[in-house]
Formats: structure tokens, sequence, C-alpha cells
């Protein structure tokens, strides 16, 4: 359960691809844009199989670049949940529902120097944070990877902004960002803020952790759908119920829980903030943890998962709900 979403009606004023995988939406809301700072996101309704859901997407570029629309962009994802099919079947015209600018990700404007980082999709709330720092004069640097040159959205703009402080690397030409020499050239009380897939955020994490630098001074934000196997169905059973269920491969465990009655606390649905969590009895199978809430060690302890995007492969979970019967 989460506070309720005050919904608004808007309208896909247009769209552009920006690589062949991703493509930009502006989306004018009925009663005006309202007032977002760099790192913000916006929750959307989709429809999926007839069900109504949210898909939360960053903001692009900088509150002020125009006041009568949002920009947003999708990444099309084959294997996805069925977000971004809905999103990529709108054309200009089209109505939604979208939620009010909410920031998980905010940019600290104190800093002596600052590591921007994004991989893929994830370039779209740091776009916005490039620009600002580079208008504001500010000490900054910017690493972005993408799977080919085709797929670096928003390249362009970026350049305009850092020119060669910016630096692209591809996987498709063997290039990989050296984490650890990029923070041990920082200041001391540098800021990295880093938005790209888990493995990415996981190896940022590790060198920052091996840098020995203030925990505080790296902040990042996943879209939290990547995992180390693909995904297929699990079951789940909940002794304190009495029940079992199944996950189907396109639903999440948060989902399932929540349409069958039984209310789990949550907020970001991308393993961030770990207000889902739930304890885990017995694992048949293995968990594949896909959050950035806990760590490396309680990961491998597997004593608690994010029921928001976690998995299971090759079996299920016995888990402990909140709920204790009167």
């Amino acid at each position: 359960m989460r506070n309720p979403q005050q919904w608004h009606p808007a309208t896909v004023r247009a769209h552009r691809d920006l690589s062949p995988t991703v493509r930009e939406f502006e989306l004018r809301p009925e009663g005006g844009v309202l007032p977002w700072t760099v790192g913000s996101h916006l929750n959307v309704q989709v429809q999926i199989d007839g069900c109504v859901e949210t898909r939360s997407y960053s903001l692009v570029g900088l509150p002020g670049d125009d006041d009568t629309a949002y920009r947003i962009a999708v990444k099309r994802v084959a294997a996805s949940r069925g977000g971004s099919r809905h999103m990529w079947s709108l054309e200009a015209g089209a109505e939604l529902l979208i939620g009010e600018p909410a920031n998980q990700f905010e940019l600290p404007l104190n800093a002596p120097q600052y590591l921007l980082v994004a991989g893929g999709i994830g370039v779209t709330p740091v776009v916005g944070m490039a620009r600002l720092l580079s208008r504001r004069g500010a000490d900054v640097r910017m690493r972005y990877a993408a799977r080919s040159a085709a797929e670096l959205a928003l390249r362009d703009e970026l350049h305009e902004a850092l020119g060669t402080r910016l630096r692209t690397y591809t996987s498709a030409a063997g290039q990989r960002i050296a984490f650890a020499d990029e923070i041990a050239a920082l200041h001391p009380q540098a800021v990295l803020l880093a938005c790209g897939p888990l493995p990415m955020l996981e190896a940022v994490r590790a060198a920052w952790a091996g840098s020995a630098r203030p925990a505080a001074n790296l902040r990042f934000e996943t879209f939290g759908n990547s995992g180390a196997a693909a995904n297929e169905p699990f079951w789940v059973r909940l002794p304190r119920h009495g029940i079992e269920l199944q996950v189907p491969p396109e639903r999440t465990l948060l989902d399932v829980l929540n349409e069958h009655g039984i209310d789990t606390l949550y907020d970001c649905r991308r393993g961030e903030c770990g207000l889902c969590a739930l304890d885990v009895i017995e694992t048949h199978g293995r968990i594949d943890h896909r959050d950035v809430f806990f760590s490396p060690r309680e990961k491998q302890e597997g004593h608690r998962l994010c029921a928001c995007v976690s998995r299971v492969s090759g079996g299920g979970l016995v888990l402990d709900s909140a709920y204790r019967p009167d």
C-alpha cells in the first residue's frame, strides 16, 4: 500500500525516436506542468492485457524547457512486462493519465566536483543534471555507456552541454568504464550520481566502497527490471494466509500479492527504497535479487527480498508477511 496517487489527464503532443529502441514523448497535462526538479520522475498509467498498471519514467531535460509539456523517454524492451509496448503504441493525440512529478534522485548543488554515470536508458534523468551543472559552472564530467553507438540517446544534447567532459562507451566495441580509476581521480568530497542497469550500479557501488569515500556522496537510481536470469514463473507460499500463489513471468511478486488482497507496503517499485521487503522463510531454487537496497552480503544470505523486483529461478519461496490473524 502507498499514499493515493493523484492522477491528471494528459495528451501525447508528439513523439520522436532518439535511438532504435528509445522513443521520447511530449506529454501535455490538462492542468499545466507542475514544478519539478532534475532527477524527478513521472508516474504514467498504462494498459496491459486489459489491466491498468503504473510505470515510472524520468523527466528529461530542465524545468523551464517547456512550460506546457513534460518530456519522458521510453525504451522498447521485447521481454518487458508490457509497459513499454503500450507506450510505443501511442500516437499524437492519445489520452492518458499521469501523476505528479516526484524526486527520489535529488541532485545536491554544493559539491566541489561531480561525476555523472549513465547506462542505456539511465541517461534520461542524468541529461538534465549535466545541463544544470554545466550552466552553473560546476566541475562536472560524465561517462555514458550503451550497447552500441546508435543507442547513445541524447548524446548530442549532452555533448552540447559538456563538450570534452563527456566520454561515451559501447559494449559492441568492447569498451567498459573503469569505475575504480574514475573514482580515484575525483576530489575527496566529490559526488557521483549514476543511473543504469543493475550490473552497472553494482560495479559502481563496489568501486565506491573500495575507495573508502563517504557513502552519502554516492547517489543512484535504477529502472529495476534487469536480473541475473531471464524471467520465469515461480510460486510463493504464505503460511500465515494459508495460500500459495503463482507469479507469471510478466508479473511481479508485489503485483500478485496485492492482487490477491495481501496488502504490501511499497513506494519506488524499482528495488531502491526497501519498503516492500519481506522475510524469506524457505527458498526452493535461487533468488534473483534485482534491487539496490540490500548489500551483497544480505543478498547472499537470502533472508529478505524486495517484492517489487526480485524473482526466483527454478522453484519458489515461503514468505512471512506482516499479516497477523486476530
